[in-house]
């Protein structure tokens, strides 16, 4: 388990990180393998000790190398908001394990939408009802409509837009000549 340190005591030095590391039966020697392993391989922290999977910067570290490396972080990491942005911002793969709860924060959603529509996918029921989220979606790529409510997919605007992307994708692949 993580420590929390309070706001007016300051962050532990060096010396104490070390001696909760070797009470948590980690070692910096340990910490510096996993961080290489997941520098290479993200998913390579599946292999990692507990201590490590609830290590905030060994985490990021692999899901910068694979978004879908969050699946092995501890509960506690999958479940911090702040924490799980920060991943999707890094890989918007991760959205697809972080808790369930956080599937219907409407900032974690368009935080990954902005990288792919098809996201959607990933979105809570509430939210591929949402308007707003649904037209980001589409305007990234047209097939996030597939995703949509069913209510969403019958409205006109958002159809003309997940339409207008299609049309934009399809004009790619005609010949300049015509």
């Amino acid at each position: 388990p993580q420590r929390r340190f309070s706001a007016d005591r300051p962050p532990p030095s060096e010396a104490a990180r070390t001696a909760m590391a070797a009470e948590d039966g980690s070692s910096d020697e340990e910490r510096s393998r996993v961080l290489a392993a997941v520098q290479s391989d993200g998913c390579a922290l599946r292999h990692a000790s507990k201590a490590m999977r609830s290590d905030r910067e060994i985490v990021l570290e692999a899901v910068r190398q694979d978004g879908s490396a969050l699946q092995y972080a501890c509960d506690a990491l999958r479940s911090d908001r702040g924490f799980v942005l920060d991943a999707v911002l890094l890989d918007a793969n991760a959205l697809q394990h972080a808790a369930t709860e956080l599937t219907a924060d409407r900032e974690l959603v368009l935080a990954a939408i902005e990288q792919d529509g098809l996201f959607l996918q990933d979105a809570a029921p509430e939210l591929r009802a949402d308007r707003e989220v649904v037209l980001a979606a589409v305007q990234q790529t047209w097939d996030a409509l597939s995703y949509a409510s069913e209510e969403l997919k019958a409205d006109r605007k958002v159809v003309i837009a997940a339409m207008h992307k299609l049309r934009r994708a399809r004009v790619r692949f005609v010949s300049h000549s015509l």
